[in-house]
């Protein structure tokens, strides 16, 4: 019999809860989701400490997911989005300022340039260096968390350490054009003006794909349409990024080969290569990097029942993502149970994950709109429902 099961049987209820969900995308927050589970919990077990841990995977989300855990506020700065525009951009910081955090999309996101012709040559993530700027300015800072996803640009990285001071010259030692324009005319790489704290600090870079750098599966073949590149076009910022990988290799104790081949280099148009090879950030899962940075293994330590969940629970839940997480650092001793909008796993995956039960906060025949508008609702209504479901197994 599980530590659970002994533990129901004696107290009637578990005596540590812990709601750790994703956001539910467009219907409900981490936070909110979080929050709503947490009240469904306390509907069947009433006694039972009740922890909520709002949580997210790297991408949208992260920053407000990483500022509930840690119970700070956003900070805004005015920046530029991917074309040039002014743009305010959100980004955080942990309770004792040593932690930054950053989503790149505040500055170089696709959907803030939705209103505008796509421009995937001249895009640049030169707002995503101004952000990173202003968390280099305070002496507290200490390490950058930068999350990548939902990117508008595909230029290597090149505008954000242009903002940090680095010049990309050509032949000519002159600037080279920003954006994905002026990659393949990338001669030398000027760092003797990069902000002087730039290398003090540790990056970590989130990304939640796998893609190189180039090739059918990189960066510009793979996203570069999503973002408005022409087969022509996509050519041209494959060429460029290829050829950014060999001028960085010089600079690199790893070659052309190796940079344009590493997975996780092809998310966001490139960003993560030269982030590297000139600041040494670190790549790595973003649930893992949330992870790490709110202390989930330390939290869930002490569970006797976690509930977790996200929008819809599939194939890709198990591999990365928010639910793989929680599940790999939830001792075997508690359940694990998973509340998603939709779940197509079928009991025996969710038993083979280490899933003790998955439901659906669909109860019964229901549009998306309603759904969408009652999730908070939904999802109490459905920890409740698990939590009663459990009580009334172990007690049998």
């Amino acid at each position: 019999m599980s530590t659970l099961a002994v533990d129901l049987q004696r107290s009637h209820g578990p005596r540590r809860v812990v709601c750790v969900p994703d956001s539910f995308k467009g219907s409900a927050s981490a936070s909110e989701a979080a929050a709503a589970m947490a009240r469904g919990v306390h509907q069947v077990f009433a006694e039972a400490e009740i922890l909520q841990l709002p949580f997210a995977d790297g991408g949208e989300g992260t920053l407000d997911a990483l500022l509930a855990a840690w119970g700070t506020a956003a900070e805004s700065v005015e920046v530029l989005d991917a074309i040039g525009r002014p743009v305010t951009a959100r980004y955080g910081r942990s309770p004792d300022r040593r932690i930054g955090i950053i989503e790149a999309a505040q500055a170089n996101g696709l959907p803030q340039v939705a209103d505008q012709p796509l421009q995937p040559l001249r895009a640049d993530s030169w707002g995503v260096g101004l952000i990173a700027r202003e968390l280099l300015e305070d002496p507290h800072c200490a390490e950058i968390l930068l999350c990548i996803g939902g990117s508008a640009t595909t230029d290597g990285g090149t505008g954000l350490l242009r903002a940090l001071g680095v010049r990309f010259l050509d032949e000519g030692s002159k600037p080279v054009s920003p954006g994905g324009t002026g990659l393949a005319q990338i001669a030398a790489v000027d760092t003797s003006e990069l902000h002087p704290r730039a290398r003090s600090v540790r990056w970590r870079i989130a990304v939640d794909v796998e893609n190189p750098l180039t090739g059918p599966r990189g960066a510009a073949a793979v996203f570069g349409p999503q973002k408005g590149a022409t087969a022509e076009q996509v050519q041209l910022l494959d060429a460029g990024l290829a050829h950014l990988a060999d001028t960085l290799a010089s600079l690199s104790d790893r070659n052309t080969q190796q940079l344009q081949a590493a997975p996780g280099f092809g998310a966001a148009g490139g960003l993560p290569v030269t982030l590297s090879v000139l600041l040494e950030a670190e790549i790595l899962p973003g649930a893992q990097m949330v992870a790490e940075a709110v202390g989930l293994e330390a939290a869930l330590t002490q569970a006797d029942l976690v509930l977790t969940g996200e929008g819809s629970l599939d194939a890709q839940s198990l591999d990365g993502k928010v639910v793989h997480a929680v599940r790999r650092y939830t001792p075997a001793s508690a359940a694990v149970v998973v509340i998603a909008g939709a779940v197509q796993l079928s009991p025996a995956q969710c038993r083979d994950a280490g899933l003790t039960a998955a439901f659906s906060i669909a109860a019964g025949p229901a549009g998306l709109d309603e759904l969408l508008r009652r999730a908070p609702e939904l999802i109490e209504d459905a920890a409740a429902q698990a939590c009663g479901l459990l009580r009334h197994n172990v007690r049998s």
